[in-house]
C-alpha cells in the first residue's frame, strides 16, 4: 500500500488525505481544462472514492457538460480562495479525480497519458513512452446520457 498523500487549496481551507496508488495519472489538453486551470493544461490523478477523505473545509460544486461528449463533469472547489481540488466525471462515477498541484508534494506523481492533445500548445512537447490521445482517452458514451443524483 502506497503511503497517504496530502493537499489542499491554496488558502489552507480545504485539507484532503489520499491512500492507495492513483488508477489514472493524466493531464488533458482540452479548452476545457486550459480555462480551467488558467494554465495550458490540467493534471489530475484519478482514486477511487473510498480512497479520497476530505480532512477539513468544505467544497462547493460547479456541473459543466461536456460540448463534444455530451457527459457531465462536476468540479469540487474551496469557496474562499477558488482552488479546484476534486472532481467526478460522468464516465468514471465511481472515481475522484484529484488536482495534481494541490498535493503538497506532487513529485510523486508519474504522468501516464496525455488526452485532447490536438488542443495542446505547440511549445509543448509530451515526454516518450506515455500514451497520447488526439481527443478522449475514454470511450464515447453508449447509453443515453444521464443526469447526476443529487
Amino acid at each position: 500500500m502506497q503511503e497517504p498523500r496530502e493537499g489542499g487549496c491554496l488558502c489552507g481551507a480545504v485539507r484532503y488525505r489520499v491512500t492507495n496508488a492513483p488508477f489514472r495519472t493524466s493531464v488533458c489538453h482540452c479548452t476545457f481544462c486550459q480555462r480551467r486551470t488558467g494554465s495550458a493544461f490540467g493534471l489530475g490523478a484519478y482514486f477511487k472514492k473510498d480512497d479520497f477523505e476530505l480532512l477539513s473545509g468544505e467544497l462547493r460544486s460547479y456541473e459543466h457538460r461536456s460540448d463534444e461528449s455530451g457527459r457531465w463533469l462536476r468540479l469540487e472547489f474551496c469557496p474562499n480562495c477558488g482552488t479546484t481540488v476534486t472532481w467526478t466525471l460522468e464516465v468514471t462515477p465511481e472515481g475522484r479525480g484529484v488536482a495534481g498541484g494541490s498535493f503538497d508534494d506532487p513529485r510523486w506523481l508519474k504522468i501516464e497519458r496525455h488526452s485532447w492533445t490536438r488542443s495542446k500548445h505547440p511549445w509543448f512537447t509530451i515526454p516518450p513512452g506515455v500514451e497520447t490521445f488526439e481527443r478522449s482517452s475514454l470511450p464515447p458514451p453508449t447509453a443515453p446520457l444521464s443526469r447526476p443524483r443529487e
